[in-house]
């Protein structure tokens, strides 16, 4: 059986990059619904739908365990899917996101009484961040912005470097006022712009990403669990899936993941 990891786009190949890196004996499949990013800005119901639609081929093409590697989708949806669709569905099936592993980390961290979050609109309005910090880090003090031009951007291949620092020191700017001590990029996208937001935010702020830290606790829930482990095909074998061959999935492919090998399916009814 095979590892499935979904995006709302191809933002999610950095999360399957770090997979590749730390866990490179198994089979994955990748699956980004890129016919109708960004998820970001769609209702709460309409993400969930799209996320259902996007398990049911996984777990139909021999996914036992799947990462919702889209910080929008697991904030809205992850856990009616784990109490809801799943037990109804596919009991046998496991499906874990990308927040929980990050807020977790923040737990070795020194840099964690006051968190700066960025993300898409979805995301900050779910305040799943927040209720996972929360639960974790109960003092600490937890400041999110929105950020629905970075995705259009960070995908635009003909980006202005001036463009981008003007957008993060928008961005930034509230949180920055507020002292933060670490800022988590809570998109999969924001991940290529790290560096850019490093640079604004100077070094005495802990930027943290997502892809090493949700591999790490990927591999640990794999050792804990060893009755879906054993499950898992070992033939260093990945497939990726996207919804829609348009002019420029081919760019992202590159940008994201520098993989070119593409099948097209349709989700759309």
């Amino acid at each position: 059986m095979n590892i499935g990891v979904f995006d709302s786009g191809l933002g999610g190949l950095t999360i399957l990059k770090s997979f590749l890196r730390k866990l490179p004996q198994y089979n994955y499949i990748y699956l980004g619904d890129n016919a109708r990013v960004p998820y970001g800005n769609r209702s709460s119901s309409i993400i969930y739908k799209f996320t259902c639609e996007a398990l049911d081929f996984l777990f139909k093409n021999n996914c036992k365990l799947v990462i919702i590697a889209c910080n929008t989708a697991t904030a809205t949806s992850l856990r009616k899917i784990q109490q809801e669709y799943l037990p109804k569905f596919y009991p046998d099936r496991r499906v874990l996101g990308v927040i929980k592993p990050v807020v977790e980390e923040l737990e070795n961290q020194i840099f964690n009484n006051k968190i700066g979050i960025i993300g898409t609109k979805a995301t900050v309005r779910s305040n799943a961040f927040i209720r996972e910090i929360n639960n974790i880090l109960p003092s600490t003090k937890v400041y999110q912005q929105a950020c629905p031009l970075l995705v259009p951007y960070i995908e635009d291949s003909g980006r202005n470097k001036k463009i981008l620092e003007l957008i993060l020191k928008d961005y930034l700017g509230g949180l920055l006022k507020n002292d933060i001590k670490s800022l988590i990029l809570a998109c999969t996208h924001y991940e290529l712009v790290k560096k850019e937001v490093e640079h604004i935010v100077g070094p005495k702020i802990k930027v943290i990403s997502e892809g090493s830290i949700v591999a790490s606790k990927l591999k640990s829930y794999l050792l804990r669990h060893k009755e879906v482990e054993k499950l898992l095909e070992k033939n260093n074998k990945v497939s990726y899936y996207v919804t829609d061959l348009n002019p420029d999935y081919r760019k992202l492919m590159k940008l994201f993941l520098g993989s070119y090998l593409t099948e097209k399916i349709n989700l759309l009814k």
